[in-house]
């Protein structure tokens, strides 16, 4: 088979979907690899790294996609990107599946493709999850980007000159990220307090050494979380008034906030409100993962913007960085790269052909278009294809939630 590697072309995107050792892997299996010139640049690889591990190199998309084979991106490709492809390619990337709008676009042109974050997360799909370790790098980066901004020191000191008292850390939602950045807050010294709608998820936030604060539930409001299986889910009006005081409240007593709240198909819910970050203390931080994907643009602070750092009136500094794996792009492309690997297994067969295994349940999960067809929007798939979307539905609301 034919592997294509491009050059992202998103402007804050420094990933890339294949390293020098996953190209030498497919070479080794007897595949070929055709990596656009500096494709990997800005993640440390050189043309000459990927061209000692076997690849060729593409002087522009134009020789690119001269010839169908399996493209393998990082972000969505837009519709400029699309045309370039060669009809009967396949595409391997995250699309961003609710917000990408050019699925019909990439049927027409008899493009097979797979969404990376609609990999169910079950014990099988855990060496392949783009989703998790991606959110592990934006947890760890989000607490060293609070504390470059932060004007105090992290940890308690005890000097000559006085004593410092440790910086309090709070975050919310205790998914993949959140548990990231728990553990990476508590290494450098600070107070860390986390929220999460899911009470499932005390136990570990308290392994890290956190505190875990939480809204009461009612009666009614327990008895649905048990058939959630543990994830996030949208909650009542009642819930959100009682969730946002307890914010709130905490928000005040915050040196940094961490938010990294995602309801899949939704805009990311509002939880830092304006007049919270009005009540909080002068030079206090808010990083916001959630940044562009709230409603009117903002994220989980609807003040955040994304790629862009806001000082407020009264001091607080919110930094609004929804996509901060691109912030460390060596370690991000390489475990991306072997998450791609690894679910490359599901699709070649033995003899290293393009062979999907349609029956197996993370190929049915990712795949959103195939043989002409939409699979993901219910209302353009086929009618046989129809319990192949809800479930494929399902599966990524239950994935995406601990993002």
């Amino acid at each position: 088979m034919l592997f294509l590697i491009p050059k992202e072309i998103q402007r804050d995107e420094t990933r890339v979907a294949a390293s020098p050792d996953t190209v030498k892997k497919l070479v080794q299996q007897g595949h070929q690899v055709l990596v656009q010139s500096q494709a990997g640049l800005a993640a440390g690889w050189t043309d000459e790294a990927y061209s000692l591990a076997g690849a060729s190199i593409a002087a522009d998309t134009t020789t690119l996609y001269a010839a169908k084979g399996i493209i393998l991106k990082i972000a969505a490709p837009d519709t400029h990107e699309i045309d370039q492809y060669a009809a009967g390619s396949v595409l391997i990337a995250q699309l961003h599946i609710y917000r990408f709008q050019h699925l019909p676009q990439l049927a027409a042109r008899q493009i097979d493709t797979y969404a990376l974050e609609l990999i169910p997360r079950i014990t099988r799909g855990q060496s392949m999850d783009v989703l998790s370790s991606q959110a592990n790098i934006a947890g760890y980066r989000a607490v060293l980007l609070a504390a470059q901004y932060f004007p105090r020191f992290m940890p308690m000191f005890m000097t000559a000159a006085g004593s410092v008292k440790p910086a309090r850390v709070l975050i919310l939602g205790a998914g993949v990220a959140g548990l990231q950045a728990i553990a990476t807050a508590k290494r450098l010294g600070a107070i860390v307090e986390v929220f999460d709608v899911r009470p499932a998820t005390r136990e570990q936030v308290e392994s890290l050494g956190a505190k875990f604060i939480e809204v009461a539930l009612t009666p009614e409001e327990q008895a649905a979380f048990a058939h959630t299986g543990g994830y996030a889910k949208e909650m009542s009006a009642d819930y959100q008034a009682r969730q946002q005081a307890l914010i709130a409240q905490q928000a005040a007593l915050a040196d940094i906030i961490i938010t990294t709240a995602l309801i899949p198909g939704k805009p990311a819910p509002d939880l830092i409100s304006a007049d919270t970050v009005a009540a909080m203390r002068h030079g206090s931080v808010i990083v916001d993962l959630a940044a562009g994907l709230g409603a009117n643009g903002g994220g989980n602070c609807p003040l955040s913007h994304p790629q862009d750092v806001v000082r407020t009136d009264n001091g607080v500094i919110i930094v609004g960085q929804a996509n901060l794996p691109a912030l460390m792009p060596a370690d991000a492309s390489a475990m991306f790269a072997r998450n791609v690997l690894t679910f490359l297994g599901l699709l070649l067969n033995a003899d290293g052909h393009y062979a999907p295994q349609l029956d197996d349940d993370i190929v049915k999960a990712t795949l959103v278009t195939h043989a002409q067809s939409v699979y993901f929007a219910a209302a353009q798939a086929a009618p046989a294809l129809q319990s192949h979307t809800q479930n494929n539905n399902k599966e990524v609301e239950e994935s995406a939630c601990q993002a």
